[in-house]
């Protein structure tokens, strides 16, 4: 429950806080969920410290946020407790992972872009975690459109951008050919976040492979300049995890990466999201 004994805490210059004095595995009142919601919408990214989560309670928590989005069942190696649970680990079972995203870095990039309607929020639980590494980057995609310049923001208005999952390529690597099965949308560069009204960005250097009506050479170069818009440092925070963390961000105005971890060490999370809407 809230009250008088919940409070936010910045973190991040760009984005970033946490929110204490908050039991997620309880019912959250009107009040709570209220101070929950308006503090992820001015800070894009809130952490709840010390958490102790079962998976139903974590599914609870996210249910009141908004509808739950399914796991496609392609993405999913196993059953879960729930459909919307994914876990993201390096175990093992006879050899093979047995969850998703086991190891190693991950570009900057937008949760499930490549759909017709990515999820407005990505809640990760953390239950084992590495000894070094592994640390989540952020960044504010409202302060990367705002820094660009009149000419890009002209360019850019009004256009789209193809965004790409394609399992046969790294997650560091893009490839010039893509897959043509592979899940794939386009979406406008430049989206008006639902809730604040603000404008960011909504494109990553991960899936977001070209701009619509320009020729290649000129569609990387812009793609580029935007690219950098996103990744410039002043724009970036870094969640170092701890285990009970419950970190929930705001998909539709962040972009996040993963940094590498040593390989031999366990690092188990617990992943959800909520259902978005059509990016506009």
């Amino acid at each position: 429950m809230a009250g008088s004994t919940s409070e936010v805490v910045k973190l991040g210059t760009a984005l970033g806080a946490e929110i204490r004095g908050i039991d997620l595995a309880k019912p959250m009142d009107p009040e709570t969920l209220r101070l929950v919601e308006n503090a992820w919408h001015d800070n894009l990214v809130v952490v709840f410290r010390g958490q102790k989560l079962e998976p139903m309670e974590q599914v609870a928590f996210g249910a009141a946020l908004g509808e739950l989005q399914p796991m496609n069942r392609a993405n999913r190696s196993r059953e879960t407790e729930h459909p919307a649970i994914m876990y993201i680990s390096n175990r093992r079972e006879n050899g093979k992972f047995i969850d998703q995203l086991p190891e190693g870095e991950m570009q900057f990039h937008i949760d499930q872009c490549y759909t017709p309607t990515p999820p407005k929020a990505t809640i990760l639980f953390a239950i084992n975690i590495p000894s070094a590494g592994g640390d989540t980057l952020f960044s504010n995609n409202y302060l990367a459109y705002e820094c660009l310049s009149e000419a890009v923001k002209k360019l850019i208005d009004g256009r789209r951008a193809l965004n790409v999952y394609d399992y046969q390529n790294a997650s560091t690597i893009k490839s010039d050919t893509i897959n043509p099965d592979a899940p794939q949308h386009w979406h406008p560069i430049v989206r008006t976040h639902p809730a604040t009204g603000r404008k960011c960005l909504f494109v990553n250097r991960l899936m977001t492979l070209a701009v619509e009506g320009l020729e290649k050479a000129e569609s990387d170069k812009v793609l580029e300049v935007l690219f950098e818009a996103i990744e410039r440092p002043e724009h970036v925070w870094a969640h170092q995890w701890r285990v009970g963390d419950v970190l929930m961000w705001d998909n539709r105005c962040t972009s996040h990466a993963r940094q590498d971890f040593p390989a031999q060490e366990l690092r188990l999370m617990r992943r959800l999201t909520v259902k978005g809407e059509v990016p506009a």
